[in-house]
This record gives C-alpha cells, sequence and structure tokens, in this order.
C-alpha cells in the first residue's frame, strides 16, 4: 500500500507525460504482480464496489476529528475532494501497518456484506494506521477513481518500458472483460490467453477534431467521408459460436442490446464489426436523448424494445474470417464491409453508413450543414489508405462536427468548483425567459478563461441572495451565451428540453437581462 500511495503522489505531482510513464514503470518493476494487476485496474476505472456510503464516511471523519458536520462541510467545499478532506481533517495516526495494494482492496470488497459496525470499525483502524497521504489513497479506493491523467495509451507506454512487450499488443489485452480479483499479472499481461481473445474487442481508433480551415487536410480525393452518427460507438464481436457487444468505455453490454442476437446465424465466427448504435423507431434514426432510455436501463422490457429499438449503423470491419484486418487499407476494408452488410437482406438490425466522397471542400461543407437534418452531428473524414490504429493518431481520421446550438441566457445559481477550482464559484446554473420569469434549462462550468472565473467568483460573492449549502442564488443580472450540442424534449427536466454537453461560449457584457432569449427560443430549436 505505502508503495502504490507514493506512486499515486509522483503521478500527482507532474503534468509532465515521461515523468508519469517513468513513475509507472519502475513500479511495474518492482510491485508484486497482484498489486500490479490492481494498479491496472484502479487506474482504468475497475475499482471494488463502494462498500460506505459518503454521508457514513463523513460522520465518522467528524467523530474521530472531533469536529462538527457543519465545520467538515465548510471544509469539503473549500478543498473540494471528499477523501483529500477526510485525510486532512484526521488527527495523527497512533499505528502503522504493512498491509499491500491487494490486501487493502480484497478488505475493502469485503466489508460489502458486512454490518455497519464492522465496516466503521475496520475503516477507522486503517485510518489510524496510514499517514496522510496513504489515507488520502485509501479514501479514493473507496469513494472513486484517481483523476491523475493516466491514459490507457499511457498505462500502455510504461507496461511496455516495464516488460518489453509491443504497447498496441499491450492495448489489446488490457481491453475486454477481465476481472482483478481472478487474473494473475502474467495471465492478463505475460502469456497468450486464447479463452480472453475469444471476447475481446481490440482498441478502438479515435479521430481527431477538424482545427482551423479543413482545406488545410490537402487534396480531398485522398479522403472518404460518412455522417458522423449521434449514438454510441461500439464493436459487435462473433466469434465461437456467440456474441459480444462492447461499448467504447469497455463496458460489456451485450444484454442491454438483445436486437443484436439475430445477427449471430447470419454473421459468420471471426467477425468484427465496428460501428454506432442508435435508436431506430418507425425506420428512421432517433436522438441521443432517446437512446439514454436504453442506456439507463437494466432490464429491457419488451414494450422498450417496440418502442426504442436500436441498430447497429456499421462503419468498419476489424475482423474478417478470423482475420485482423486492422493493417489493410481502410478503403479496402470498406469494400468488404460493404459486401458482408448488404449480403444480409432486410430486417436486420445491421445497417451501413454510407461512404461519400467530393469533388471540392465546397461540396463537403454543404452536406456537413444538413447533418441535422440527417440525425448527425457533422462529418467524418476518413484516408481512404489509412490503418486502424490504437488511440487518437493525427493525420489518419478527422471529425468535422457542425457549430454547435447556441442560446443567450441568464446566470441565476452558482457552486464552488472541484480540484484546483474549489476555492471558486465555477458551476453555473442558466435560465430563460417563460412568461415573465426566469426558468432553469442547463448547468455549464467550461467556457471562462481562469481571468474571467475569478471576475464572475468576484462579482457572485458580492451579490449573493440566498445560500443553500455550497450553492448561492445570485443576482439575475449577467448573461451568458451558452452552446450545446444537441437538444431534445424532456419530461424529465422543469424547462421541458434537454440540452446536451452545455457549455459557455462567451460571456455576453454587452447584454442585459432583459435581452436574453427565451424558453420558445430553445423549443423553437428542437428538430422536427
Amino acid at each position: 500500500m505505502k508503495a502504490f500511495a507514493q506512486l499515486i503522489k509522483e503521478l500527482d505531482s507532474t503534468n509532465k507525460t515521461n515523468q508519469k510513464v517513468a513513475a509507472l514503470a519502475n513500479y511495474f518493476k518492482e510491485a508484486k504482480d497482484s498489486d500490479k494487476v490492481w494498479t491496472i485496474a484502479l487506474l482504468s476505472h475497475r475499482r471494488p464496489k463502494r462498500p460506505v456510503n459518503t454521508t457514513l464516511l463523513r460522520a465518522w471523519a467528524t467523530e474521530l476529528a472531533n469536529i462538527p458536520l457543519w465545520l467538515f462541510e465548510e471544509s469539503y467545499h473549500i478543498v473540494g475532494d471528499l477523501a483529500e478532506t477526510i485525510a486532512l481533517v484526521l488527527p495523527h495516526p497512533k499505528g502503522s501497518t504493512a498491509m499491500s495494494l491487494t490486501e487493502v482492496v480484497n478488505e475493502i470488497a469485503a466489508l460489502g456484506n458486512q454490518s455497519e459496525a464492522i465496516k466503521k470499525a475496520t475503516i477507522l483502524e486503517r485510518w489510524d494506521q496510514f499517514n496522510y497521504y496513504e489515507r488520502f489513497v485509501y479514501n479514493k479506493i473507496i469513494t472513486g477513481g484517481f483523476r491523475i491523467g493516466v491514459s490507457q495509451k499511457l498505462m500502455t507506454r510504461a507496461l511496455g518500458q516495464a516488460t518489453g512487450i509491443d504497447t498496441d499488443e499491450l492495448a489489446f489485452k488490457l481491453m475486454g472483460n477481465w476481472d482483478p480479483k481472478t487474473i494473475s499479472f502474467d495471465e492478463l499481461i505475460i502469456a497468450p490467453s486464447e479463452a480472453a481473445a475469444v471476447s475481446r474487442p481490440y482498441p478502438f481508433f479515435l479521430a481527431h477534431a477538424v482545427e482551423g480551415q479543413v482545406e488545410e487536410l490537402g487534396d480531398i480525393s485522398q479522403y472518404s467521408f460518412e455522417h458522423k452518427w449521434d449514438g454510441i460507438r461500439a464493436q459487435v464481436i462473433f466469434r465461437a459460436d456467440t456474441h459480444f457487444v462492447w461499448s467504447r468505455g469497455e463496458e460489456l453490454v451485450t444484454d442491454k442490446y438483445p436486437e443484436f442476437e439475430a445477427l449471430r446465424e447470419r454473421i459468420s465466427n471471426g467477425t468484427v464489426l465496428d460501428g454506432e448504435i442508435v435508436c431506430f423507431p418507425d425506420g428512421q434514426i432517433g436522438d441521443f436523448n432517446m437512446l439514454q432510455t436504453r442506456i439507463g436501463r437494466k432490464n429491457i422490457s419488451k414494450k422498450l424494445l417496440e418502442t426504442h429499438p436500436v441498430i447497429l449503423i456499421a462503419y468498419d470491419l476489424l475482423e474478417w474470417n478470423g482475420k485482423d484486418l486492422r493493417d489493410t487499407p481502410f478503403e479496402k476494408r470498406r469494400e468488404h464491409l460493404d459486401k458482408l452488410v448488404k449480403s444480409k437482406g432486410k430486417h436486420s438490425p445491421l445497417y451501413l453508413s454510407s461512404t461519400m466522397e467530393f469533388d471540392s471542400w465546397e461540396q463537403a461543407a454543404a452536406e456537413r450543414a444538413r447533418a441535422r437534418e440527417k440525425r448527425s452531428e457533422g462529418l467524418m473524414i476518413k484516408r481512404k489508405d489509412s490503418h486502424y490504429g490504437v488511440g487518437r493518431k493525427r493525420g489518419e481520421w478527422f471529425k468535422w462536427k457542425v457549430d454547435p446550438f447556441t442560446i443567450d441566457a441568464v446566470l441565476t445559481y452558482a457552486m464552488r468548483g472541484h480540484g484546483r477550482r474549489a476555492n471558486l464559484f465555477t458551476d453555473y446554473t442558466f435560465a430563460l425567459w417563460h412568461e415573465g420569469a426566469l426558468v432553469t434549462f442547463a448547468k455549464a462550468y467550461s467556457g471562462l478563461t481562469d481571468a474571467e472565473l475569478k471576475e464572475v467568483d468576484s462579482w457572485i460573492k458580492k451579490n449573493t441572495l440566498e445560500r443553500f449549502g455550497p450553492v448561492r442564488s445570485v443576482k439575475p443580472e449577467h448573461v451568458f451565451e451558452i452552446a450545446f450540442e444537441g437538444i431534445a424534449a424532456s419530461k424529465r427536466h422543469k424547462s421541458g428540453v434537454a440540452t446536451r454537453f452545455p457549455r459557455i461560449h462567451r460571456w455576453r457584457k454587452d447584454k442585459k437581462p432583459d435581452q436574453a432569449n427565451s424558453l420558445e427560443d430553445l423549443k423553437a430549436l428542437i428538430p422536427k
């Protein structure tokens, strides 16, 4: 545990990739094999199920620190991180422990079935044995992930340095449904595993956003175009007479989309499709808000399958007849994919993402401008000779999204941020006019410069109307232009509208509150 805590401290103390890689590589060379597996798991969001809720952790910490709960809460709003706040308020430890990371994690996992008294006794004992940073890491294991910038690419680089194994091979090994409780480091990283390979997806290849003028990409004849569908990126795998559906977030979601079972008899073993899962009611592509109804359900009812059916819009073929096609040029992979999809006929949950070619960038721009009519987010631009790589690789694939929706709204509430923003009010609530009153429609916390954040924070502290814990209502005096990617009608929101990825586009100091948009203006943006 001490070595893992020291690793987290080193990772958290630098923004330089090479230093993070070196710290991880050194750790993997020295740590116990079981601790290596749990380190990989914890830094890739595979933590044990939380055995204790945060309300109890707060209560136990204040009891041990002998401080009132209100003082703890005020401290938390300033610090911005619960695990760190607990570590800071606890008294100095009286003991110590030589427990390994694996022993600590297994103990935490086992607490889930214990009584509240045993949970409390165990956690308080560990708090009394760990130093400040070990407590912080321990609390993080219990409460949530480590936000310290360890990407899959960084992890594979470090493992590559420590083991000498190729990083692309390591990325493949780390994908899939492996369990840190039952797999060894040798099974996960060193030795080949045929059983695991059956269900394992390929690392997803990602696109870069178009920066600057799209014409700077060069000769348009070198590129293939298709619409950027607004759904869930997924790989559907057909091997060993069964199928698996993996999301880009490395979540196995086969059971959530039973529609794809029908493809098992139509598609041969040794096939891996890359595509977008979208809702398809009445033969039309639905919006993402409709798809969220499927995402959030553990059990898919017959009625939901009828009202919110899904399809896979396939746009790449990664494996065919058991052969890895990722090093085959994109244009050739698409030829194989076209034949495969078209051979399945109608009444199939498998559709093809049609490719397009243009004679000029002006023609491409015109098609991009029609994207929302087709329920897409814009265009994907792929080099015809591109291979299917790992992660983001410049110069191969690009996403050319349509300009976001924008609307002018009034700032009505503010809340302190987290982490380095914990001492500033940076999380904002915005409202629009409706029948003479302001109605909340979105929250946003990104888009302002550091200087603007400090200016808004200073104004909020001087113009607070009411306080609700960490939230303050403020005088409705400032207008901000809010940008968002998508919009849909919603019964779950007071405004009747759900926006996707709202963020601050700019501070409209030139506008007065009564010049902000209305709720009707917002609803007019909903696609018909």
